[in-house]
């Protein structure tokens, strides 16, 4: 491999700058001895050294070499390119040269931190600006481009976190398109009776906000519809939604109800998903009262007409508005739109899959979302806390964790059930007046208010129980267990198991990502983690966005959260979102593939291959081309194509060759 003294675009001027980084490289890499050995490497003019290379004193002295003509090339070595390769690049731009003549030697992460003999970082550290040096010489000036942002945003999921997001960028004037499976937006906050840890009453929160979704005129509401397919990238993303049909003319209901009274079923005969099952409902339903929008739905697997093709039609005979379309089919909606927040939300942990715990075997235990709905006054029970015979508790246990912290379900932390175990607890106590016992592994208050909730219970004579709950059973040892539920569980407080008989169990389960996560996933090409959570691009610096530009998560998508903590990052991806969109133009790097058609054989291999479906073969080229503002530079198909036709911006052979060259030389 010839040296870069044939580099076809003249002899280059490097500029190499060592940074100190305080004493992180410092206190293991020799600077001076560093800096006199770059200063002798081919085609360097310049070699400095300096305590922080990313301040602006530093940034400015690489300025003033670039204005004085003495570089036009920079090599700076200091620490990961993923922390400053950008600060440095604009230092670049400022000074009017080409930010893409630019290398990073990383002497931090790969150096100074990782080796213990000073000699042998400073030996390596050499290397890797050696390395550097003669791979920027190779750099091509390059320019990034500009795409075209349309000004419309998705959300996907009509609970709290993208009702927010929703209004927020509504509120600004965008146009958005909210998508929700159910028939009614509110997600499972519409379900609760109180918040924690203040107890406002939820439905007095949430149900303004529903309206003003309903309302707006830049909101455009699509309920009981799905994402049926997405293509693009960001900034131009088109999206199929298909709108599933409720038979009912959302345009013509006026939310009367009548359809729902006069239905041939006088009683409802199907498991209320609203209520957890606690209820039946008919065929022709709304799921509760506020539900926005207030349209009915007819269940077809309920509904007699549907199933066997006998009914009177009562319901489209009182509908004054004729609003009623038994024949109504599925339709696919097409949309264009600029950005995709996604806020699909979670499932409750299914607790009959812990079957020790009694949970579909005995039927005075319940599930916390179960017990949410008897405390809510539109619930099953008119907000009594009754068992299933109608009586009211007098022992109550909460079992905390139940499908969290634990290895045979999930290991991590739900985040929220130790506080909405409070708020049951509390709940309960307050009405009913019965003896709580909270069986604990650890009590975790966080959040702003919630250790004084805590202690707020302690004085209301909450029983509070360390330790693991071993099983529920109904098997009595004892005369006062008789006729009761018993807990037996251990109490790591004072060391002993104990067994607690009890009239109701309220199982808190824990949260987990929603069933169809891997197809969401895939069909919005982001990454989630081995739970089946979406994903953040960087769990501290972009925890909203994901690895695919355009695409921002919201709420519990993203993994177990509150409300107020939802609500947060719903503003916060709402202003990732609309800084994207209201700068009317997306910035693409350079770093991307590109094919040289000439030699593409047309194999589809790097097709297959791309994790970002960034390549499509054109039929009339009889070659592969690669769409620059989806492309993320991996350089997957540039390693993988059998004919070398792909190459890629900033990493050519060429580079890639005198980089190595450079280390070999050395070493």
């Amino acid at each position: 491999m010839s040296t870069v003294d044939i580099n076809p675009n003249g002899a280059p001027k490097i500029g190499v700058y060592v940074c100190h980084c305080g004493i992180n490289i410092a206190h293991m890499v020799d600077i001076n001895s560093t800096v006199e050995f770059a200063a002798k490497l081919p085609h360097v003019t310049i070699a400095k050294e300096y305590k922080f290379m990313c301040s602006d004193p530093g940034q400015e002295l690489i300025q003033e070499d670039i204005r004085s003509g003495k570089i036009d090339r920079v090599v700076v070595a200091s620490c990961s390119p993923l922390m400053h390769e950008p600060t440095f690049r604009r230092a670049m731009v400022a000074a009017n040269a080409n930010a893409f003549l630019f290398q990073m030697a990383n002497i931090r992460e790969h150096v100074s931190w990782v080796t213990k003999d000073k000699a042998a970082a400073t030996e390596k550290a050499k290397a890797l600006i050696a390395a550097a040096v003669a791979r920027v010489a190779w750099h091509r000036p390059l320019e990034q481009s500009r795409v075209p942002v349309n000004p419309n945003v998705l959300v996907v999921g009509g609970g709290i976190a993208g009702i927010h997001a929703a209004l927020t960028m509504a509120d600004s004037g965008r146009k958005v398109f909210l998508v929700e499976r159910e028939p009614t937006i509110g997600g499972h906050m519409a379900q609760f009776d109180k918040t924690f840890p203040t107890l406002d009453c939820s439905a007095c929160i949430l149900t303004p906000k529903m309206s003003a979704v309903r309302s707006h005129p830049n909101i455009t509401l699509w309920t009981y519809s799905e994402i049926d397919n997405v293509q693009g990238y960001v900034g131009n993303f088109k999206v199929k939604v298909k709108r599933k049909p409720r038979y009912v003319i959302e345009d013509q209901c006026v939310g009367c109800l009548d359809c729902i009274e006069a239905c041939i079923f006088k009683k409802g005969k199907t498991p209320d998903e609203f209520n957890v099952g606690l209820s039946k409902r008919k065929p022709i339903y709304v799921p509760f009262p506020q539900a926005t929008p207030l349209v009915a739905v007819i269940d077809p697997e309920d509904c007699a007409h549907f199933r066997t093709g006998k009914c009177k039609k009562t319901c489209v005979e009182v509908c004054q508005k004729n609003a009623i379309d038994l024949e109504q089919t599925a339709e696919i909606k097409e949309i264009d739109v600029g950005a995709i927040i996604l806020a699909t939300g979670y499932r409750a942990f299914d607790a009959s899959r812990i079957s020790r715990y009694g949970y579909g075997k005995y039927p005075n235990v319940y599930s916390s979302l179960e017990v949410e709905r008897l405390t809510n006054a539109a619930g099953p029970t008119g907000g009594e806390i009754v068992m299933r015979d109608g009586k009211k508790p007098k022992a109550v246990g909460v079992v905390h964790c139940v499908g969290s912290r634990d290895n045979k379900t999930n290991k991590y932390c739900s985040k929220v059930c130790c506080m909405y175990s409070l708020k049951l607890a509390h709940l309960v106590k307050e009405r009913t007046g019965a003896e709580i016992y909270n069986f604990y592994i650890d009590m975790r208050t966080p959040g702003k208010g919630y250790e004084e909730f805590y202690e707020k219970l302690l004085m209301e004579d909450v029983h509070f129980i360390r330790g693991r709950v071993a099983e529920v059973t109904d098997w009595a040892m004892t005369p006062e267990e008789e006729g009761h539920l018993v807990i037996r569980a251990e109490d790591t407080l004072i060391g002993s198991v104990r067994r607690i008989p009890v009239d109701m169990v309220i199982l808190s389960v824990g949260l987990e990502p929603q069933t169809d996560h891997e197809d969401v996933r895939r069909m919005f090409n982001i990454s989630c983690s081995r739970e089946g959570w979406f994903l953040e691009r960087h769990p501290k610096l972009a925890p909203v966005s994901t690895f695919t530009d355009g695409v921002f998560l919201a709420g519990a998508c993203q993994g177990p959260k509150d409300i107020p903590e939802s609500v947060a990052q719903a503003g916060a991806a709402a202003a990732e979102a609309l800084a994207l969109v209201d700068k009317g133009f997306v910035q693409l790097e350079p770093n991307t593939a590109y094919v040289q058609a000439e030699h593409c054989s047309g194999c589809h291999t790097c097709i297959n291959l791309c994790p970002y479906s960034a390549i499509n073969f054109i039929a009339e080229k009889h070659a592969a081309e690669v769409n620059g503002a989806m492309c993320k530079g991996c350089g997957t198909c540039v390693a993988a194509c059998p004919s070398g036709a792909l190459q890629q911006n900033l990493f050519t052979d060429e580079q890639i060759f005198h980089e190595i060259e450079g280390v070999i030389n050395y070493v």
